[in-house]
């Protein structure tokens, strides 16, 4: 076996690598730099397929690294990123959210609340693990993919930091009620049985990549504008452009 056989696994096992330091930091709290190691795992999950395709090399070995690093950069991470988010909450308001919406509930009573982050990691296992045996998704997705979902999880503390003057905004990502509502959305979204583009290039031509280009340009700009609070935007608007794009202009992705 030539080396360029070896050299997309190689971009995997990076890809691995930064799930492993994202874990390490989320677990010591600095969720920010967990963000970050996972921004750079995203770089690398894109180019380990990109240039498995232009080197046209492929193997049995190669899908299942890619699932197994995805599993915990992708599943693994975004649940730990949620638990310590839901810590945080609970730290800071306890059981006052609760009680502003009439619950008679004690702080005691809400210790379970942040093991609900773990459904992040349980979705990200079924959807890898559909995906992996669903034919319909060789050259789209069927429900949201985990590099997706979890661009959406780790950019939270990444708002927080950077847009603390946005007060309502940090306000509702330190909300417990609101983490728990987005962990169940997002897990859904997960195993959902909706049609999603593939933000992926078999060449470079404008008429078969149309969707992609226009899309990718909007994202930059919403980046530019919003910064950090953009990521979730994006990831919404790429459901909401799928769905227009599948139902009302009946493509076929």
């Amino acid at each position: 076996m030539s080396i360029r056989n070896h050299i997309p696994n190689s971009i995997t096992l990076g890809n691995l690598f930064c799930g492993c330091l994202a874990l390490v930091n989320a677990f010591e709290g600095r969720l920010n730099w967990a963000a970050y190691f996972v921004g750079i795992a995203l770089i690398l999950d894109f180019f380990d397929g990109f240039t498995a395709r232009m080197l046209k090399v492929s193997s049995n070995i190669g899908k299942d690294l890619d699932s197994l690093a995805d599993m915990v950069t992708f599943g693994v991470v975004p649940g730990v990123v949620m638990f310590k988010m839901l810590l945080t909450g609970m730290n800071l308001i306890g059981a006052s959210s609760a009680v502003q919406l009439g619950w008679a509930v004690t702080a005691s009573s809400l210790v379970w609340v942040p093991y609900m982050a773990f459904i992040i990691t349980i979705f990200s296992c079924i959807r890898l693990a559909k995906f992996n045996n669903d034919t319909r998704q060789f050259d789209s997705f069927i429900g949201l993919p985990t590099p997706a979902n979890t661009m959406v999880i780790c950019a939270l503390p990444l708002i927080v930091q950077f847009q603390s003057q946005n007060v309502m905004v940090v306000n509702l990502i330190n909300n417990v009620w609101f983490l728990v509502l987005l962990s169940i959305t997002m897990s859904c979204l997960l195993v959902a049985e909706i049609p999603l583009f593939a933000l992926k290039f078999k060449n470079f031509s404008w008429a078969k990549n149309k969707l992609v280009y226009l899309f990718l340009g909007l994202s930059v700009f919403l980046m530019v504008w919003l910064k950090f609070l953009a990521i979730p935007l994006i990831i919404f608007l790429y459901i909401s452009v799928s769905i227009v794009n599948n139902i009302f202009l009946k493509n076929k992705v």
